[in-house]
């Protein structure tokens, strides 16, 4: 039975969400750091450029350094994210020579100035702070004494600035997104168009329409139309042999039946006891032959259409075949036969099967063998086991069956080329249908010098019945 669960929309869908969200993750994260990065650069490059303009600014006055910044160096960081600017002179002590940054620089970090531009971050009274120091040589002054120069910011400009364009990335990603979603939907109502054509063509077809499939599909749906195709095959040979079979049956059935009522008809003209009798006696046996024909039609339909429900259980091949062998030679019909069984295996011969449809192909392989030989034609049967296999035969010395004939010998109302007998034909289709619900290998050869023998090949089972 057939349970949905979901859409294959829904499937794509999510998947691609799962896929777009992980890597949307990744790109955010790289987004984001990418803005801290170019925040950092576009302020420390600011920072740089001021420390150069002030030490171009510092002039020596005497003994002592005067520092004139003009207006431009202050306005270099002044943007719309940091308005406070801030700046020291340092001498080679330490002391400050000019300064409105009252935040104390480390020694190590002076000591570093003097070596290379360095850059520190520092916390003062709650605020963070990023400066930037580095030592200029005073050459071409009167005084030959280095100075260097730290200029500084808070950070909240930078942390504003890489804000500002993470936010601007957030919303191109969102955008992306949401366009790449509507992309997304269009790509799945495109790509899943076959789909829909092939239920629409399946809807349109009739009950009894088993054509194949015709149209264009992708590769992904070709074993699927495949499959289809070979269920519309088989759809249609089973319609085709129920057909045959049913006309084939309704023959069968319409000749035993015209027989009774012409026998029926004679006998009602006549004034004759005897004339009576005899057809009385004829419509019997035709009773009997049509009752027959009808219990093997409906065992055929019953195999044919059996439940797999009906589940086939451990059982002793061996004891079935005794027991039915034993009824079927106390019968009159094996009166003027030599029926009888060749020496059965020592231990159990375990198989998986139904009893009663074992009982009726035993029954039937009998009955075509005592139809089909002439009296006093020997008929055994026999098993030989394996470890893997049992095989189940039956032989006789008759007239056979000609080569050429063998292949329709399964096949419903045929009769093996032979038109002498009273049997129905359905025989032998009985056995072909239980042999194939026990998967069982069905074989027919000829026995020397003359005669025939069938062949069943069971798998064995290991256990007791």
């Amino acid at each position: 039975m057939i349970h949905v669960q979901g859409t294959l929309k829904a499937r794509l869908a999510i998947w691609l969400l799962v896929m777009v969200s992980g890597l949307g993750t990744l790109l955010l994260m790289e987004a984001y750091y990418s803005t801290q990065r170019a925040a950092e650069r576009a302020y420390d490059s600011q920072l740089e450029a001021a420390a150069l303009t002030t030490a171009e600014s510092v002039q020596w006055e005497g003994s002592e350094p005067v520092v004139r910044i003009p207006p431009a160096a202050l306005q270099i960081l002044a943007t719309s994210h940091q308005e406070r600017v801030f700046y020291a002179v340092l001498d080679p002590d330490g002391r400050r020579i000019s300064a409105n940054l009252d935040i104390p620089i480390p020694r190590a970090g002076r000591d570093k100035a003097a070596i290379e531009p360095t850059w520190l971050d520092l916390t003062q009274a709650g605020t963070r702070w990023r400066l930037h120091g580095r030592e200029y040589d005073s050459a071409g002054w009167d005084i030959q004494d280095p100075v260097q120069i730290w200029v500084g910011h808070t950070v909240n400009g930078r942390q504003a600035l890489a804000k500002e364009l993470f936010d601007r990335a957030v919303i191109r990603f969102i955008a992306m997104v949401l366009l790449a979603g509507i992309l997304m939907l269009l790509a799945m109502r495109v790509a899943l168009k076959p789909m829909r054509q092939l239920r629409h063509q399946l809807r349109q077809r009739t009950a009894d329409d088993t054509r194949p499939l015709n149209g264009n599909v992708p590769e992904e749906l070709r074993e699927t139309v495949e499959a289809l195709d070979t269920l519309f095959t088989r759809q249609r040979e089973s319609r085709d042999n129920l057909l045959r079979f049913t006309a084939d049956a309704s023959h069968q059935l319409k000749t035993p039946l015209a027989g009774l009522q012409s026998t029926s008809e004679l006998a009602l003209h006549s004034r004759d006891p005897d004339e009576w009798y005899r057809a009385l006696s004829d419509v019997h046996d035709g009773a009997k032959r049509t009752s027959r024909l009808a219990s093997q039609l409906l065992s055929l339909a019953r195999l044919r259409h059996i439940e797999e429900a009906d589940e086939l259980k451990p059982l002793d091949l061996k004891t079935t075949l005794h027991d039915t062998v034993l009824e079927w030679a106390q019968r009159e019909v094996a009166m003027h036969h030599d029926l009888g069984l060749d020496e059965l295996p020592a231990g159990p011969a375990m198989i998986r099967g139904q009893a009663w449809a074992l009982s009726e192909l035993l029954g039937n392989l009998i009955d075509n063998a005592l139809r089909y030989t002439p009296a006093g034609s020997e008929i055994t049967l026999g098993l030989k086991a394996s470890d893997d296999h049992i095989m189940l035969y039956i032989e006789d010395n008759g007239p056979g069956v000609e080569p050429d004939v063998r292949h329709r010998m399964f096949q419903p109302f045929e009769r093996g080329g032979r038109q002498d007998t009273q049997g129905s034909g359905l025989g032998l289709a009985i056995v072909d249908s239980i042999a194939q619900r026990h998967e069982a290998d069905l074989q027919v050869k000829e026995r020397q010098p003359h005669g025939l023998r069938i062949e069943l090949h069971f798998l064995a089972i290991r256990g007791e019945p």
